[in-house]
């Protein structure tokens, strides 16, 4: 008979999920439940979906630097999200707190959009929204356009720049007028453009 202990899907990005030794076991027991033919059907179908969606959400995880790299922490920027011809803007509050760095976004109304904090290269949720995957690869996307050109190559192994543009291949485009001032393409969309404010935090 199976048990339904050995039904547990572990969803990524949890305390389970991130033991090795574990999730090598549930592998080998997903294995052994679905070479059994006691197994019905649908439980065999069940852990692979299981096993899929564990992947998936697993390998979409935007990439991170080897190493925080160094910052001019506190940073205010205008992001100006383009896409199907729509327009969106929203001011991006960087700082420091302690071994964190907090992003905090929100719109022109001061309506908070994403929160989010970086700790020892690792998102935390920061607040009670609700998960935005679009903010947190925007975030990352943005922790790798203003790495210094001295410390890109130690934190993105795989990246390259020349001159004015700077990529990590079939992930990030960075296009640069300044420093702050750049422009950043995705893939599949969307397309940012990158500005720096002045004046004292919202």
């Amino acid at each position: 008979m199976l048990r339904s202990s050995r039904l547990k899907c572990v969803p990524c990005g949890s305390g389970l999920a991130r033991d090795s030794s574990l999730s090598a076991n549930i592998n080998v027991e997903c294995a052994a439940v679905i070479a059994g033919k006691p197994a019905p059907t649908w439980v065999r179908g069940l852990l692979w979906f299981c096993a899929v969606l564990l992947l998936s959400a697993c390998s979409s995880s935007p990439p991170l630097p080897e190493q925080t790299p160094t910052l001019p922490l506190p940073l205010q920027l205008h992001i100006e999200r383009l896409q199907d011809d729509q327009r969106q803007d929203w001011v991006l509050v960087i700082q420091q707190e302690g071994p964190a760095i907090r992003w905090s976004m929100m719109d022109l109304l001061g309506i908070p959009q994403a929160r989010q904090k970086l700790v020892h290269g690792k998102w935390q949720a920061d607040g009670l929204l609700p998960p935005n995957p679009e903010a947190r690869e925007l975030f990352a996307a943005l922790l790798f356009a203003l790495t210094t050109r001295d410390e890109l190559n130690v934190n993105y192994p795989d990246a390259w720049q020349h001159g004015a543009q700077r990529a990590l291949p079939e992930r990030w485009d960075v296009r640069y007028a300044q420093p702050m001032n750049f422009e950043l393409n995705l893939p599949k969309g969307p397309k940012y453009h990158v500005t720096p404010l002045s004046g004292e935090t919202p």
